[in-house]
């Protein structure tokens, strides 16, 4: 009975007990199954190291996805950063627009052989952006045009700036340039300071 019962136990622990080390730094067993560590605790252990590997996986496909969530908003600013132009550029810049904003000093009215544009000392030019400050009206010119004799202040009062009404009082005059606004009118054939008109409220409308 006695032998029975060891070749039993000899065949359990030739089946069910390991030698060498265990897993997840486990201290290594003594020899024989009395105090070594039984099948069941390796297969735990290795369902906790497998459930652990799961959860890092895990965790890291959430934090990549993470990432090209961020990455892949519509709002996020993509543009590349833009150095500001040096003090050189931003003077050239400033300069252009004053330039183009720069209004007619003096200003000048002219005949239809006079060129438009910004008048100065220099390039004197007859200003084609005249505004009345009189009337508030633009100021209009026709080229190789006189205004009749007859005109008065009723007539551009009723007709500006109605070309097909003011041409009735309009005569061709080859070198003239006709300018009206709604309360003052005037044929130029040479170049002229308008300062030197007192009657007029014309100003450079730029």
């Amino acid at each position: 009975m006695a032998e029975d019962l060891d070749e039993l136990l000899n065949e359990v622990e030739s089946k069910f007990c390991r030698l060498g080390p265990l897993r997840l730094g486990l201290v290594e067993g003594p020899k024989g199954c009395g105090g070594g560590t039984h099948s069941s605790d390796r297969n735990q252990a290795e369902a906790k190291e497998n459930l652990r590997s799961t959860e890092a996986f895990k965790k890291e496909d959430d934090l990549d996805s993470l990432i090209n969530e961020i990455f892949e908003e519509p709002n996020f600013d993509k543009k590349p950063f833009k150095l500001k132009p040096k003090s050189s550029g931003n003077t050239s810049v400033r300069a252009s627009i004053q330039g183009l904003s720069k209004s007619c000093s003096p200003v000048y009215l002219g005949g239809s052989t006079i060129p438009c544009g910004i008048g100065t000392n220099t390039s004197q030019r007859a200003c084609d952006h005249l505004r009345c400050i009189a009337c508030d009206f633009l100021v209009v010119s026709y080229d190789d045009y006189m205004w009749d004799k007859s005109c008065d202040y009723l007539f551009f009062r009723n007709n500006m700036p109605e070309f097909h009404k003011l041409k009735t009082k309009l005569i061709k005059k080859k070198g003239t340039r006709a300018y009206a606004c709604q309360c003052s009118w005037r044929t130029i054939e040479e170049l002229t300071d308008l300062q030197t008109d007192h009657h007029l409220r014309w100003v450079c409308g730029i």
